[in-house]
C-alpha cells in the first residue's frame, strides 16, 4: 500500500463499553471501532500510549505523523453540522518532540512565509477591487464621484456572498458589476430599507423602488456631455 492510512478514534457521545474488558467508559470516551470485535478502547486497542495533538498547528501536526510510526485521526460528532469534525491527532511521543524541534528550527522562515502570502493576497483583492471600481465608472461614467469606490467595496466583501464574490464578476462582465450597482442604488437613493422595515416582502419591495432605480441608473449611464 502505497498511501499511508491512519486510524480513526471517535470521541463518544453515548455510553460506551470496551467490547474486549468489558469496562463502562461512560460518555465522552475516546474509542476505536474494530469491525466485529466493536468498540475497543485505547487500552485494548493498545493506543493508550499516544499523545493526543489538537488540531490547529498544520506544520506541527504534518511533522508530527511524518515521525509517528503509530498514528490516529480523533474525531467527534457535531450535531449542528450533523458530521463528524477532527479534533486532532494521537501520535507517538518522541514524535511529537521531533516534530516540535523541526518547527522551532524553522519558525521564523514559516513566519515571515506567512506575511508575504499575506501582503500578496491583500494585494491582489486590493487590484480587483480597484479594477471593479473602475469598471463601474466605465458603466456610469455619470455616477457620483466616490461611489464606484464605495459601490466596489461593498461588493467585493472577502467571504460575503456578494455580487462581487461571484465567478462572473471575477471578469468583470457589465451584467454582475450592474447588479453590484443596482444593489447601491437600492439601498442609497431609494426608500427601500424603510419598506423592509415595514415588514414588506423584499421582491414587494424591489418591485416598489424598481423604476426609482432605473431612473437613476439612467442617469448615472449618460455620458458627460
Amino acid at each position: 500500500m502505497n498511501k499511508k492510512e491512519y486510524l480513526k478514534v471517535f470521541i463518544s457521545e453515548s455510553d460506551s463499553i470496551c467490547n474486549e474488558c468489558g469496562e463502562d467508559l461512560g460518555r465522552g470516551a475516546w474509542i476505536i471501532l474494530a469491525g466485529e470485535k466493536g468498540a475497543l478502547c485505547l487500552s485494548c486497542a493498545d493506543m493508550d500510549h499516544l499523545i493526543f495533538l489538537p488540531s490547529g498547528d498544520a506544520a506541527l501536526t504534518r511533522r508530527s505523523r511524518k515521525y509517528s510510526a503509530l498514528s490516529a485521526v480523533v474525531l467527534k460528532w457535531t450535531r449542528a453540522r450533523k458530521r463528524y469534525e477532527r479534533q486532532g491527532l494521537l501520535v507517538e511521543a518522541q514524535a511529537l518532540e521531533l516534530a516540535e524541534k523541526d518547527c522551532l528550527a524553522d519558525s521564523d522562515a514559516r513566519q515571515r512565509r506567512r506575511q508575504r502570502e499575506t501582503v500578496r493576497r491583500d494585494q491582489m483583492e486590493r487590484e480587483y477591487v480597484d479594477r471593479f471600481a473602475q469598471r463601474v465608472r466605465e458603466l456610469f461614467p455619470a455616477c457620483p464621484v466616490g461611489r464606484e469606490g464605495a459601490i466596489a467595496e461593498h461588493a467585493c466583501l472577502t467571504h460575503s456572498g456578494r455580487v462581487g464574490r461571484s465567478a462572473r464578476a471575477k471578469h468583470l462582465g457589465a451584467g454582475a458589476v450592474r447588479l453590484a450597482v443596482v444593489a447601491h442604488v437600492r439601498h442609497t437613493e431609494t426608500f427601500y430599507d424603510e419598506l423592509l422595515m415595514m415588514g414588506h416582502d423584499r421582491w414587494d419591495a424591489r418591485d416598489m423602488v424598481a423604476e426609482k432605480v432605473d431612473q437613476v441608473l439612467d442617469r448615472w449611464a449618460m455620458q458627460a456631455s
